[in-house]
This record gives structure tokens, sequence and C-alpha cells, in this order.
């Protein structure tokens, strides 16, 4: 299912897509767009605010042009820069109260039909929300639940607890005995319900206490990232304990600018082909101090046996990150001369999102790896696990599903071969099949283009990246 107003970033490329071979060592610097994370953050923050914000570096891709017309939707204006497509200024609605009696189309994002639905709370009417086929099997259940302990009314359009649904408002809002109103919610299968929950709770009159329910909490990283970024618009969200969240009420007003890092779990394919083709891999403008789970990236490539500096500096002296004010960014460089050494098992429960660059780069290595921690990433675009172990497997490698992970056992690269490689309209699977393409001929890649939902150019700048070479 489409939308007939989605922008369209689609440039002709070959479907499927033939993978280019590293031929040479690696020389190569790679502007890496901004955080996906971050962007659609900073809109849902300033669509909150008093006052307009002005956002530079915001990445333009399918999944913020979703977020932004969902916004227009409810009322938000969303103004380009005539010069610079990654300014965008936001005005929020007139005395913050959003349209209702609209539609909001969420696509495959994530963020879209995870953060928008909460500002229907302050919104003159009910919202129906859908999206692509693909994300009616995503989970919503647990942030719709929120909702109703704040007091909306869902109506399911299919199956219950997933896409489509509508939203309606509650007639008041806040709690009977002036106190914060207490959810629970089980967010084992997405940080997302938390961090949508989150975003719209100091809104609230009396506050809001926020409770996980379930086993295990993925992607923690992502719920402080949220955090940092509701207090610096001048929100009060504590964590008094794991699990456990108190959002005070307070008015928010993001700063009338702000600037978004690069997206850092983006970064993963372009740093992760200097180990796979080695040479050198150069990402300006990294930052030393970040919520990004990307950010965990160059520890995990130390693991498999590459260099890493920060405008020269060592990776083991970045890792204090003593040596670099909060605010410092500069190039990493990751460098590699072709070997891969196998993990053992790796935790990537606070980064699942770059567990398919880290599973690339291990079906290469020359020795097992457990990526585990993942279980959640089953609700996904896709089920990355099974798709994972699919398309490992379809080359000629080994893999194993495991209960919250996979398990990978790399083969000699003379066993390894082509195969044309299915992206189950996920964008980190199509990255992933790119990596295996570097060190494996004859990968083909079926539906490269979703890479657009987060890199608008990915095919482009992957090609100008082997282009640069020693």
């Amino acid at each position: 299912m489409g939308d007939m107003n989605e922008p369209n970033h689609t440039a002709a490329v070959a479907d499927p897509w033939p993978a280019p071979l590293a031929t040479a060592p690696l020389d190569a610097s790679v502007i890496i767009p901004g955080s996906k994370s971050l962007s659609n953050r900073y809109l849902i923050l300033a669509a909150l605010s008093a006052d307009p914000v002005r956002i530079h570096g915001l990445l333009r891709s399918r999944d913020t042009d979703l977020m932004m017309n969902a916004l227009r939707a409810l009322g938000v204006t969303c103004q380009e820069d005539a010069d610079d497509p990654t300014t965008v200024t936001v005005t929020p609605p007139p005395a913050g109260v959003f349209t209702g009696d609209t539609e909001v189309y969420c696509g495959l994002a994530g963020t879209v039909m995870r953060f928008v639905p909460p500002l229907v709370l302050f919104a003159d009417g009910p919202v129906r929300f859908d999206g692509d086929e693909q994300a009616y099997a995503r989970p919503m259940e647990p942030l719709l639940f929120g909702l109703k302990q704040l007091g909306a009314h869902i109506e399911y359009h299919g199956q219950e607890g997933c896409l489509p649904f509508t939203v309606t408002p509650p007639k008041r809002l806040g709690s009977a005995d002036g106190k914060p109103i207490k959810i629970r919610v089980d967010s084992s299968s997405s940080s997302q319900f938390v961090s949508g929950l989150l975003l719209a709770a100091s809104r609230i009159p009396d506050g809001v206490l926020l409770r996980h329910t379930g086993r295990t909490l993925p992607s923690l990283p992502h719920i402080r990232m949220t955090m940092e970024d509701i207090n610096a618009a001048g929100g009060d969200v504590t964590m008094p304990e794991r699990g456990r969240w108190l959002v005070q009420p307070r008015e928010l007003n993001l700063p009338a600018t702000v600037t978004v890092e690069p997206d850092l779990s983006n970064a993963a394919p372009f740093l992760g082909a200097a180990l796979i083709a080695g040479g050198d891999v150069r990402v300006p403008n990294w930052p030393a101090h970040t919520t990004q789970p990307g950010g965990l990236l160059p520890s995990m490539l130390h693991k498999f046996g590459a260099t890493i500096t920060l405008d020269g500096e060592p990776f083991d002296e970045i890792n204090d990150c003593e040596m670099f004010n909060d605010d410092f960014s500069g190039t990493l460089c990751v460098t590699g001369d072709g070997t891969i050494r196998g993990l053992g098992e790796l935790d990537l429960s606070a980064a699942g999102e770059i567990a398919p660059s880290i599973a690339a780069i291990a079906t290469l290595a020359d020795g097992p790896s457990e990526l585990v921690g993942i279980g959640h990433l089953r609700g996904h675009e896709t089920n990355r696990l099974e798709a994972l172990v699919t398309q490992i497997e379809r080359v000629g490698a080994h893999a194993e599903e495991l209960d919250n992970g996979i398990a990978i056992e790399p083969v000699a690269d003379d066993e390894l071969h082509g195969a044309v490689m299915e992206t189950y309209a996920d964008h980190r699977m199509a990255t992933f099949a790119a990596m295996l393409g570097l060190r494996i001929p004859g990968i083909e890649i079926k539906d490269v283009q979703t890479t657009r939902k987060t890199i608008p150019d990915f095919t482009g700048m992957w090609t100008a990246m082997l282009a640069q070479h020693r």
C-alpha cells in the first residue's frame, strides 16, 4: 500500500542491483547524512514547542519525509529552506492544539507510527493512522495501551494491536488526585514505545510515572537519547531506576536552532568496509560524546581487529572520552588489513540496529561469532534474525537463529558464492548485502532502493567510496 502524496527520492537503479566488488584497499572519506533517530525526535519536540524551531542537518529520507507529512496533517508547518533541504523550520500549531479529523500515513517508519499517535492527546479530534502493508505486522499494542491509560480511545480497523487504527483524544487530561498518572507498558519488543510516551508526557498535567513491565528492555541508549532531547527542550525526565521514568509537567521549547549529528548507525556499512576490503575509511564530524547507539560502533569494530582513531588519537584514549569536550567532534578513521577476527559472543542489546552490519562482517571473519541480546529484532521492518540467517546461508556460510540472537559460522572465502539477495523492504538488510558484495563476487541485491528509508543515495555513496582506493 502506498501514499500518492508520498515524496519519491528514487533514482534509476538496476533491480536487482549488482553489488560492486572491492578490488583494492580503500582510502575513502564518507560524509554521513544526519541521524534519523535525532531528526525525528527533534521534529516531534519542535512540534510540541512553544516557538518555531530551525533544524539544521536534518536527514532527508523516506522516514523523515513521512514524519514531516504526518506533522503537517496535524497542523504543524514544516518549511524547507530554499537553498538547503536539510534545513527545516518547524512552527507548532496555534496554542499547541493539533488538528484532528485527519489521517496520518506512517509508511514503514517505526518512529512515525510510535511517536506521532501520542500527539493526538492534544488534538481537537480523532486521527486515523495507516501505513505500508508490511507495517501491519509491526507491534503497536504497548503504545496504544499506554494511550488508553491516559484516557484516549483506540479503534482498530484490522488486527487488534496493529495498524491501521484511530486514536480519539480524551475529553480531559490529567489525574484526579493531582499526582503523576501511572502508566505500565511492556516495551520488550521496542524501546520506541517508551520513547513515544515520554516525548508527549511533559504536556500532560500532573506529569507521568511510566513503568516498563517486561523482562528485557532493548535499546536503552535510544531511551536515554529521548530523555536528553526532552530535557534539552526544557523538560524534566528522570529514570529513578532501570525501567521506571518520572516526567514532570513542563512547557517544552527546543532552542531556536538545533543541529542534527550524523547518523552513526548508518556509518556502520561504510566503516565496516575498511575491515572487509582493507584500507582506511574516514567519517568526519564524529561526536566524541553521543546518545546514539551507533556511538558503540568503534569499540565493536576494534574487537574485529580494526585500528580506530579520532583526529589521529588512538582508540584506547578515545574510549576514556575525558580528553574531549562534550561538544567535540572530529574525523573517525577505521583501518583494516583485510583480516577479521571472530568475536565469540557479543551483546548487541544496546545497539541492535547495527546488528546487520556486524553480522556481515562476522560472516567474513576467521572464526565464529554469536550476536546476542537482539531477540527484539524479530519485530523490526522484517524478522531480521530469520532474514539474516537465510541470507548468510544463501551465500554459503552457516548461521543459526538463537532465542535472543544469531550464531554465525564463517567458511573459507573460496566456499562463498554469489547470490540474489532479498532485502524484505528492510534498509539494513540491503546494506548488509552490499557489505558481503565487497568480498563475494556475484552478489545482486533486490530492491536496494529500500535504503532510501534512511540514506537518500546509498548506491551513489557506496560507489563513490569504492572509487577512493589506494
